[in-house]
């Protein structure tokens, strides 16, 4: 064979391959909002998260309620952000069952990031004991665990009461894409 020949073979096999790391390492950048919502307000902010996160390149952002969640969703994801609204001071039954239907895949998601953010229907509803709930879930998955930004809130996650205000939407779109920077830096 001549050495233009091998050359050109070699270049072939190893585009096709430098190719398939690429393609991997992109779908390896997803993100997975997922949320229940009774009223749609926690829909809604879960929409403005999605839109966060859809701003970073290179990063794909799955937005789905917890009853249409995937094991193949939530085991691909390298970020997850969950929203619940607050029932009795904890995340609703809908979105824990999530975390309970999945629990074998924990030792599969560990170093992956996890995110939090709820609605309530007042003030002093237990926005943060929910919040508190779900980082809790996270953490026993084993994963990280990141607060929405310091020049959002700085705090656990984010909140409102009933629907998102102007001000709260433009938290929850910084929230989403802290999360995709970090799953890009860090994947």
């Amino acid at each position: 064979m001549k050495p233009n020949l091998i050359f050109l073979y070699i270049n072939k096999f190893y585009g096709l391959f430098l190719n398939k790391v690429i393609i991997m390492n992109k779908s390896a950048n997803k993100v997975l909002v997922m949320y229940f919502s009774k009223t749609g307000n926690t829909k809604k902010l879960a929409q403005m998260i999605a839109k966060g996160v859809k701003e970073v390149n290179n990063v794909e952002c799955i937005l789905k309620s917890a009853s249409d969640v995937t094991k193949d969703d939530f085991i691909s994801s390298y970020g997850i952000i969950a929203g619940s609204p607050v029932y009795f001071g904890s995340m609703a039954a809908e979105l824990k069952d999530v975390f309970d239907r999945f629990v074998s895949l924990r030792k599969k998601m560990g170093d992956k990031i996890g995110a939090a953010f709820v609605t309530a229907g007042d003030e002093s509803g237990g926005k943060e004991t929910t919040i508190m709930s779900i980082i809790q879930a996270f953490l026993i998955y084993g994963m990280i665990i990141v607060g929405d930004p310091l020049d959002a809130t700085g705090h656990y996650g984010v909140a409102c009461t009933g629907a998102p205000d102007e001000e709260t939407s433009i938290n929850a779109i910084k929230l989403g894409r802290r999360v995709a920077f970090l799953v890009k830096k860090l994947n």
